[in-house]
Protein backbone atom coordinates (compact mmCIF):
# COMPACT_ATOMS: atom_id res chain seq x y z
CA UNK A 1 0.00 0.00 0.00
CA UNK A 2 1.46 3.34 -1.10
CA UNK A 3 0.69 6.64 0.58
CA UNK A 4 0.09 8.52 -2.68
CA UNK A 5 -0.33 7.51 -6.31
CA UNK A 6 -0.20 10.10 -9.09
CA UNK A 7 -1.84 8.27 -11.95
CA UNK A 8 -1.42 8.79 -15.70
CA UNK A 9 0.73 11.91 -15.69
CA UNK A 10 2.83 13.08 -18.62
CA UNK A 11 6.47 13.43 -17.59
CA UNK A 12 8.68 16.21 -19.01
CA UNK A 13 10.30 13.74 -21.43
CA UNK A 14 6.88 12.84 -22.87
CA UNK A 15 6.41 9.45 -21.17
CA UNK A 16 3.07 8.70 -19.52
CA UNK A 17 3.52 7.01 -16.15
CA UNK A 18 2.19 6.54 -12.64
CA UNK A 19 4.25 7.79 -9.70
CA UNK A 20 3.91 5.92 -6.39
CA UNK A 21 4.99 7.62 -3.16
CA UNK A 22 5.82 6.03 0.19
CA UNK A 23 6.71 8.37 3.02
CA UNK A 24 8.83 11.20 1.63
CA UNK A 25 10.26 9.16 -1.29
CA UNK A 26 9.21 8.11 -4.76
CA UNK A 27 8.78 4.34 -4.52
CA UNK A 28 8.06 3.54 -8.17
CA UNK A 29 7.66 5.22 -11.57
CA UNK A 30 6.04 2.98 -14.17
CA UNK A 31 3.00 2.70 -16.42
CA UNK A 32 -0.14 1.23 -14.86
CA UNK A 33 0.94 0.63 -11.27
CA UNK A 34 -1.66 -1.73 -9.82
CA UNK A 35 -0.90 -1.55 -6.10
CA UNK A 36 -3.27 0.46 -3.95
CA UNK A 37 -2.68 3.83 -2.32
CA UNK A 38 -4.28 5.80 0.48
CA UNK A 39 -4.83 8.68 -1.95
CA UNK A 40 -4.94 8.61 -5.74
CA UNK A 41 -4.41 11.77 -7.78
CA UNK A 42 -5.67 11.43 -11.34
CA UNK A 43 -3.27 13.35 -13.56
CA UNK A 44 -4.94 12.04 -16.76
CA UNK A 45 -2.32 13.40 -19.15
CA UNK A 46 -1.44 16.51 -17.15
CA UNK A 47 2.23 17.44 -16.97
CA UNK A 48 3.93 16.09 -13.85
CA UNK A 49 7.28 17.68 -13.11
CA UNK A 50 9.85 17.93 -10.34
CA UNK A 51 9.39 21.13 -8.34
CA UNK A 52 10.54 24.50 -9.57
CA UNK A 53 13.86 25.78 -8.25
CA UNK A 54 14.94 29.42 -7.84
CA UNK A 55 18.74 29.63 -7.67
CA UNK A 56 18.93 33.38 -7.03
CA UNK A 57 16.69 35.40 -4.71
CA UNK A 58 16.79 38.04 -1.94
CA UNK A 59 14.38 36.80 0.71
CA UNK A 60 15.47 39.30 3.35
CA UNK A 61 14.20 42.19 1.19
CA UNK A 62 11.13 40.61 -0.39
CA UNK A 63 7.66 42.19 -0.11
CA UNK A 64 9.16 45.45 1.15
CA UNK A 65 8.30 47.51 -1.94
CA UNK A 66 7.76 51.18 -1.07
CA UNK A 67 9.78 51.01 2.16
CA UNK A 68 11.18 53.44 3.10
CA UNK A 69 10.01 54.88 -0.28
CA UNK A 70 9.71 53.90 -3.91
CA UNK A 71 12.80 53.58 -6.12
CA UNK A 72 12.09 56.69 -8.24
CA UNK A 73 14.94 56.25 -10.73
CA UNK A 74 14.45 52.50 -11.10
CA UNK A 75 18.20 51.99 -10.98
CA UNK A 76 20.23 49.29 -9.27
CA UNK A 77 22.17 51.86 -7.26
CA UNK A 78 19.09 53.60 -5.87
CA UNK A 79 17.73 50.20 -4.92
CA UNK A 80 20.92 49.40 -3.03
CA UNK A 81 20.72 52.77 -1.26
CA UNK A 82 17.08 52.22 -0.27
CA UNK A 83 17.81 48.76 1.04
CA UNK A 84 20.73 50.19 3.00
CA UNK A 85 18.23 52.35 4.88
CA UNK A 86 15.58 49.67 5.26
CA UNK A 87 17.82 46.94 6.69
CA UNK A 88 18.51 49.14 9.72
CA UNK A 89 14.86 50.12 10.18
CA UNK A 90 13.10 46.77 9.81
CA UNK A 91 12.94 44.20 12.59
CA UNK A 92 13.77 40.51 12.58
CA UNK A 93 10.08 39.67 13.03
CA UNK A 94 9.08 41.86 10.09
CA UNK A 95 11.62 40.19 7.81
CA UNK A 96 10.53 36.75 8.99
CA UNK A 97 6.85 37.47 8.35
CA UNK A 98 7.48 38.92 4.90
CA UNK A 99 9.70 35.99 3.96
CA UNK A 100 7.16 33.44 5.21
CA UNK A 101 4.42 35.19 3.25
CA UNK A 102 6.56 34.88 0.14
CA UNK A 103 7.27 31.22 0.90
CA UNK A 104 3.50 30.63 1.00
CA UNK A 105 3.31 32.05 -2.52
CA UNK A 106 6.26 29.92 -3.57
CA UNK A 107 4.76 26.71 -2.19
CA UNK A 108 1.45 27.37 -3.96
CA UNK A 109 3.36 27.74 -7.25
CA UNK A 110 5.36 24.54 -6.81
CA UNK A 111 8.57 26.47 -6.06
CA UNK A 112 10.09 24.19 -3.42
CA UNK A 113 13.79 25.07 -3.48
CA UNK A 114 15.25 28.57 -3.18
CA UNK A 115 18.79 29.89 -2.88
CA UNK A 116 18.58 33.29 -1.20
CA UNK A 117 21.35 35.84 -0.78
CA UNK A 118 21.34 37.38 2.70
CA UNK A 119 22.93 40.79 3.29
CA UNK A 120 25.80 40.49 5.75
CA UNK A 121 26.73 44.20 5.72
CA UNK A 122 25.19 45.46 9.00
CA UNK A 123 26.97 44.62 12.22
CA UNK A 124 23.69 43.57 13.86
CA UNK A 125 23.20 40.79 11.24
CA UNK A 126 19.45 40.86 11.84
CA UNK A 127 19.10 39.80 8.22
CA UNK A 128 20.98 36.59 8.92
CA UNK A 129 19.12 35.91 12.17
CA UNK A 130 15.80 36.33 10.38
CA UNK A 131 16.63 34.13 7.40
CA UNK A 132 18.03 31.33 9.57
CA UNK A 133 14.70 31.34 11.41
CA UNK A 134 12.81 31.21 8.11
CA UNK A 135 14.96 28.33 6.87
CA UNK A 136 14.00 26.33 9.92
CA UNK A 137 10.31 27.19 9.69
CA UNK A 138 9.95 26.12 6.03
CA UNK A 139 12.26 23.10 6.07
CA UNK A 140 9.37 20.60 5.84
CA UNK A 141 8.32 21.88 2.42
CA UNK A 142 10.96 24.27 1.00
CA UNK A 143 14.68 23.61 0.74
CA UNK A 144 16.16 27.03 1.50
CA UNK A 145 19.87 27.67 0.90
CA UNK A 146 21.41 30.87 2.24
CA UNK A 147 24.29 32.84 0.71
CA UNK A 148 26.42 35.19 2.80
CA UNK A 149 26.22 38.31 0.63
CA UNK A 150 28.25 41.44 1.49
CA UNK A 151 25.87 43.82 -0.36
CA UNK A 152 28.08 46.89 0.18
CA UNK A 153 31.30 45.08 -0.67
CA UNK A 154 33.59 42.70 1.18
CA UNK A 155 36.22 45.43 1.58
CA UNK A 156 34.23 48.59 0.85
CA UNK A 157 31.88 48.14 3.81
CA UNK A 158 33.23 48.57 7.33
CA UNK A 159 33.58 45.10 8.88
CA UNK A 160 32.42 43.59 5.58
CA UNK A 161 34.77 40.61 5.73
CA UNK A 162 34.33 40.06 9.46
CA UNK A 163 30.55 40.05 9.19
CA UNK A 164 30.58 37.60 6.28
CA UNK A 165 32.69 35.22 8.40
CA UNK A 166 30.26 35.66 11.30
CA UNK A 167 27.34 34.78 9.04
CA UNK A 168 29.07 31.60 7.86
CA UNK A 169 29.78 30.68 11.50
CA UNK A 170 26.06 31.18 12.26
CA UNK A 171 25.11 28.57 9.67
CA UNK A 172 24.89 30.30 6.27
CA UNK A 173 26.17 27.71 3.81
CA UNK A 174 27.26 29.52 0.59
CA UNK A 175 29.89 32.24 0.12
CA UNK A 176 28.75 35.30 -1.86
CA UNK A 177 30.32 38.52 -3.07
CA UNK A 178 29.97 41.60 -5.26
CA UNK A 179 33.39 42.45 -6.74
CA UNK A 180 32.17 45.16 -9.14
CA UNK A 181 30.92 47.18 -6.15
CA UNK A 182 34.33 47.43 -4.50
CA UNK A 183 36.23 50.71 -4.77
CA UNK A 184 38.51 49.57 -7.60
CA UNK A 185 38.88 46.78 -10.13
CA UNK A 186 41.87 45.53 -8.16
CA UNK A 187 39.93 45.48 -4.91
CA UNK A 188 37.22 43.53 -6.68
CA UNK A 189 39.74 40.96 -7.91
CA UNK A 190 41.28 40.76 -4.43
CA UNK A 191 37.84 40.15 -2.91
CA UNK A 192 37.25 37.23 -5.27
CA UNK A 193 40.55 35.62 -4.30
CA UNK A 194 39.68 36.06 -0.63
CA UNK A 195 36.12 34.75 -0.97
CA UNK A 196 37.14 31.69 -2.97
CA UNK A 197 39.85 30.87 -0.43
CA UNK A 198 37.30 31.15 2.39
CA UNK A 199 35.02 28.74 0.52
CA UNK A 200 37.84 26.32 -0.24
CA UNK A 201 38.99 26.28 3.39
CA UNK A 202 35.45 25.57 4.62
CA UNK A 203 34.38 23.20 1.84
CA UNK A 204 31.56 25.52 0.77
CA UNK A 205 29.99 26.59 -2.51
CA UNK A 206 30.42 30.05 -4.05
CA UNK A 207 27.78 32.28 -5.65
CA UNK A 208 28.98 35.71 -6.76
CA UNK A 209 26.99 38.72 -7.96
CA UNK A 210 29.42 39.15 -10.84
CA UNK A 211 29.64 42.07 -13.27
CA UNK A 212 26.06 43.24 -12.75
CA UNK A 213 26.74 46.38 -14.75
CA UNK A 214 26.56 47.83 -18.26
CA UNK A 215 30.32 48.45 -18.16
CA UNK A 216 31.99 46.11 -20.70
CA UNK A 217 35.29 46.53 -18.84
CA UNK A 218 33.87 44.91 -15.71
CA UNK A 219 35.51 41.52 -16.19
CA UNK A 220 35.54 39.91 -12.78
CA UNK A 221 34.13 36.70 -14.25
CA UNK A 222 37.59 36.11 -15.73
CA UNK A 223 39.14 36.36 -12.26
CA UNK A 224 36.43 34.12 -10.81
CA UNK A 225 37.23 31.48 -13.43
CA UNK A 226 40.94 31.69 -12.57
CA UNK A 227 40.40 31.40 -8.81
CA UNK A 228 37.96 28.52 -9.28
CA UNK A 229 40.58 26.50 -11.14
CA UNK A 230 43.44 27.53 -8.86
CA UNK A 231 41.59 26.31 -5.78
CA UNK A 232 39.91 23.24 -7.28
CA UNK A 233 36.38 24.60 -6.87
CA UNK A 234 35.10 23.33 -10.22
CA UNK A 235 31.38 22.55 -10.13
CA UNK A 236 30.84 24.54 -6.92
CA UNK A 237 30.91 28.10 -8.26
CA UNK A 238 28.20 30.31 -9.79
CA UNK A 239 28.50 33.64 -11.55
CA UNK A 240 25.15 35.40 -11.13
CA UNK A 241 23.87 38.14 -13.45
CA UNK A 242 26.95 38.56 -15.70
CA UNK A 243 25.18 41.47 -17.40
CA UNK A 244 28.39 43.16 -18.54
CA UNK A 245 28.81 40.33 -21.04
CA UNK A 246 25.86 41.84 -22.93
CA UNK A 247 28.10 44.85 -23.67
CA UNK A 248 31.46 43.10 -24.22
CA UNK A 249 32.97 42.83 -27.69
CA UNK A 250 32.74 39.47 -29.40
CA UNK A 251 36.48 38.89 -29.55
CA UNK A 252 36.90 39.11 -25.78
CA UNK A 253 33.86 36.91 -25.20
CA UNK A 254 35.34 34.30 -27.57
CA UNK A 255 38.23 34.04 -25.08
CA UNK A 256 36.06 34.34 -21.97
CA UNK A 257 33.51 31.59 -22.61
CA UNK A 258 36.08 28.77 -22.84
CA UNK A 259 37.60 29.97 -19.56
CA UNK A 260 34.21 29.77 -17.83
CA UNK A 261 33.58 26.32 -19.30
CA UNK A 262 37.02 25.02 -18.27
CA UNK A 263 36.46 26.25 -14.72
CA UNK A 264 33.11 24.46 -14.46
CA UNK A 265 31.33 27.67 -13.46
CA UNK A 266 27.56 27.89 -13.81
CA UNK A 267 25.70 31.08 -14.77
CA UNK A 268 22.45 32.49 -13.40
CA UNK A 269 20.93 35.36 -15.36
CA UNK A 270 17.83 36.96 -13.85
CA UNK A 271 15.85 38.13 -16.89
CA UNK A 272 13.03 40.01 -15.18
CA UNK A 273 15.41 42.12 -13.11
CA UNK A 274 18.29 42.36 -15.59
CA UNK A 275 16.17 43.90 -18.33
CA UNK A 276 14.46 46.21 -15.84
CA UNK A 277 17.61 47.60 -14.22
CA UNK A 278 20.22 47.57 -16.98
CA UNK A 279 20.55 50.16 -19.71
CA UNK A 280 19.10 52.92 -17.50
CA UNK A 281 21.84 55.33 -18.65
CA UNK A 282 21.28 54.61 -22.35
CA UNK A 283 19.11 56.59 -24.71
CA UNK A 284 18.82 54.59 -27.94
CA UNK A 285 19.84 52.02 -28.90
CA UNK A 286 19.13 50.82 -25.37
CA UNK A 287 20.91 47.77 -23.97
CA UNK A 288 18.78 45.30 -22.02
CA UNK A 289 21.59 43.64 -20.11
CA UNK A 290 20.77 39.94 -20.38
CA UNK A 291 23.95 37.90 -20.57
CA UNK A 292 24.83 35.59 -23.49
CA UNK A 293 22.62 32.67 -22.57
CA UNK A 294 22.59 30.63 -25.78
CA UNK A 295 26.30 31.17 -26.41
CA UNK A 296 27.15 29.86 -22.94
CA UNK A 297 24.87 26.88 -23.34
CA UNK A 298 26.54 26.06 -26.66
CA UNK A 299 29.85 25.87 -24.74
CA UNK A 300 28.36 23.41 -22.24
CA UNK A 301 28.13 25.98 -19.44
CA UNK A 302 25.15 25.28 -17.13
CA UNK A 303 22.78 28.26 -17.29
CA UNK A 304 19.69 28.59 -15.11
CA UNK A 305 17.05 31.30 -14.79
CA UNK A 306 16.71 33.15 -11.47
CA UNK A 307 13.86 35.25 -10.04
CA UNK A 308 16.10 37.62 -8.00
CA UNK A 309 13.46 40.00 -6.61
CA UNK A 310 9.74 40.28 -5.88
CA UNK A 311 8.19 43.53 -4.61
CA UNK A 312 11.36 45.02 -3.13
CA UNK A 313 13.54 48.14 -3.61
CA UNK A 314 14.76 46.84 -6.97
CA UNK A 315 11.64 45.37 -8.55
CA UNK A 316 8.03 46.47 -8.21
CA UNK A 317 6.41 43.29 -9.56
CA UNK A 318 6.75 39.51 -9.24
CA UNK A 319 4.68 36.43 -8.44
CA UNK A 320 6.99 33.65 -7.17
CA UNK A 321 6.26 31.86 -10.45
CA UNK A 322 9.41 30.50 -12.06
CA UNK A 323 7.47 30.01 -15.30
CA UNK A 324 7.10 33.80 -15.48
CA UNK A 325 10.89 33.95 -15.29
CA UNK A 326 11.30 31.30 -17.99
CA UNK A 327 8.74 33.08 -20.18
CA UNK A 328 10.59 36.39 -19.98
CA UNK A 329 13.97 34.74 -20.45
CA UNK A 330 12.72 32.93 -23.53
CA UNK A 331 11.73 36.24 -25.11
CA UNK A 332 14.77 38.30 -24.21
CA UNK A 333 17.22 35.54 -25.17
CA UNK A 334 15.19 34.88 -28.36
CA UNK A 335 14.92 31.18 -27.56
CA UNK A 336 12.03 30.49 -29.92
CA UNK A 337 12.99 27.10 -31.40
CA UNK A 338 10.94 24.25 -29.86
CA UNK A 339 14.08 22.72 -28.34
CA UNK A 340 15.08 26.08 -26.88
CA UNK A 341 11.62 26.70 -25.43
CA UNK A 342 11.67 23.27 -23.79
CA UNK A 343 15.14 24.06 -22.46
CA UNK A 344 13.74 27.16 -20.73
CA UNK A 345 11.47 24.86 -18.72
CA UNK A 346 14.41 22.59 -17.86
CA UNK A 347 16.38 25.66 -16.74
CA UNK A 348 13.90 26.40 -13.93
CA UNK A 349 13.72 22.77 -12.83
CA UNK A 350 16.55 20.29 -13.44
CA UNK A 351 19.29 22.76 -14.42
CA UNK A 352 18.69 25.01 -11.42
CA UNK A 353 18.61 21.96 -9.14
CA UNK A 354 21.97 20.86 -10.54
CA UNK A 355 23.47 24.34 -10.17
CA UNK A 356 22.64 24.68 -6.46
CA UNK A 357 23.51 21.05 -5.73
CA UNK A 358 20.12 19.67 -4.70
CA UNK A 359 20.26 16.05 -3.63
CA UNK A 360 17.69 13.37 -4.57
CA UNK A 361 15.90 15.67 -7.02
CA UNK A 362 13.82 14.35 -9.90
CA UNK A 363 11.14 11.86 -10.87
CA UNK A 364 12.82 8.53 -10.31
CA UNK A 365 12.72 5.77 -7.74
CA UNK A 366 14.38 6.88 -4.52
CA UNK A 367 14.10 10.60 -5.26
CA UNK A 368 12.54 12.97 -2.76
CA UNK A 369 8.77 12.91 -3.32
CA UNK A 370 8.39 16.57 -4.28
CA UNK A 371 6.53 17.20 -7.52
CA UNK A 372 3.96 19.37 -9.25
CA UNK A 373 0.94 18.53 -11.44
CA UNK A 374 0.38 21.32 -13.98
CA UNK A 375 -2.64 22.22 -16.10
CA UNK A 376 -0.55 21.69 -19.24
CA UNK A 377 0.53 18.75 -21.34
CA UNK A 378 4.13 19.62 -22.29
CA UNK A 379 6.97 21.77 -20.95
CA UNK A 380 6.58 24.23 -23.82
CA UNK A 381 2.87 24.55 -23.14
CA UNK A 382 3.66 25.15 -19.47
CA UNK A 383 5.98 28.03 -20.37
CA UNK A 384 3.38 29.45 -22.76
CA UNK A 385 0.48 29.30 -20.30
CA UNK A 386 2.11 29.62 -16.86
CA UNK A 387 -0.81 27.39 -15.86
CA UNK A 388 -2.49 26.46 -12.60
CA UNK A 389 -0.59 24.14 -10.28
CA UNK A 390 -3.30 21.55 -9.86
CA UNK A 391 -1.46 19.70 -7.09
CA UNK A 392 1.80 20.44 -5.27
CA UNK A 393 3.43 17.63 -3.31
CA UNK A 394 6.33 18.44 -0.99
CA UNK A 395 8.33 15.62 0.59
CA UNK A 396 5.44 13.20 0.27
CA UNK A 397 2.63 15.49 1.44
CA UNK A 398 0.04 17.36 -0.64
CA UNK A 399 0.50 21.00 0.35
CA UNK A 400 -1.47 22.90 -2.30
CA UNK A 401 -4.27 22.40 -4.81
CA UNK A 402 -5.65 24.76 -7.46
CA UNK A 403 -8.54 24.67 -9.91
CA UNK A 404 -7.97 24.49 -13.65
CA UNK A 405 -7.75 27.76 -15.51
CA UNK A 406 -10.72 27.12 -17.82
CA UNK A 407 -13.31 29.79 -18.54
CA UNK A 408 -17.06 29.32 -18.82
CA UNK A 409 -18.41 31.04 -21.93
CA UNK A 410 -21.82 32.25 -23.04
CA UNK A 411 -21.31 32.54 -26.79
CA UNK A 412 -23.92 31.50 -29.38
CA UNK A 413 -22.93 28.34 -31.21
CA UNK A 414 -19.69 27.85 -29.22
CA UNK A 415 -18.73 25.37 -26.49
CA UNK A 416 -19.49 26.36 -22.93
CA UNK A 417 -15.90 25.91 -21.78
CA UNK A 418 -12.75 27.50 -23.17
CA UNK A 419 -9.57 25.51 -22.54
CA UNK A 420 -6.31 27.44 -22.73
CA UNK A 421 -4.40 24.28 -23.53
CA UNK A 422 -3.76 23.67 -27.21
CA UNK A 423 -6.04 21.12 -28.90
CA UNK A 424 -4.50 17.70 -29.44
CA UNK A 425 -3.40 16.91 -32.99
Amino acid sequence: MFDLLVRGGTLPDGRVADIAIKGDRIAEVAPNITAGAREVIEAAGDLVTPPFVDPHFHLDATLSYGLPRVNASGTLLEGISLWGELRDLTTVDEMVQRALHYCDWAASMGLLAIRSHVDTTPDHLNTVTAMLEVREKVRDYIDLQLVAFPQDGLYRAPNGRENLIRALDMGVEVVGGIPHFERSMQAGADSLRDLCEIAADRGLRVDIHCDETDDPMSRHIETLAYETQRLGLQGRVVGSHLTSMHSMDNYYVSKLLPLIAEAGIAAIPNPLINIMLQGRHDSFPKRRGLTRVKEMQAMGIPVGWGQDCVLDPWYSLGTADMLDVAFMGLHVAQMSHPEEMARCFTMVTQTNAQIIGLQDYGLHKGALASLVVLDASTPVEAVRLRPARLVVIAKGKVIARSARGDATLSLPGRPQTSHRRAPKR
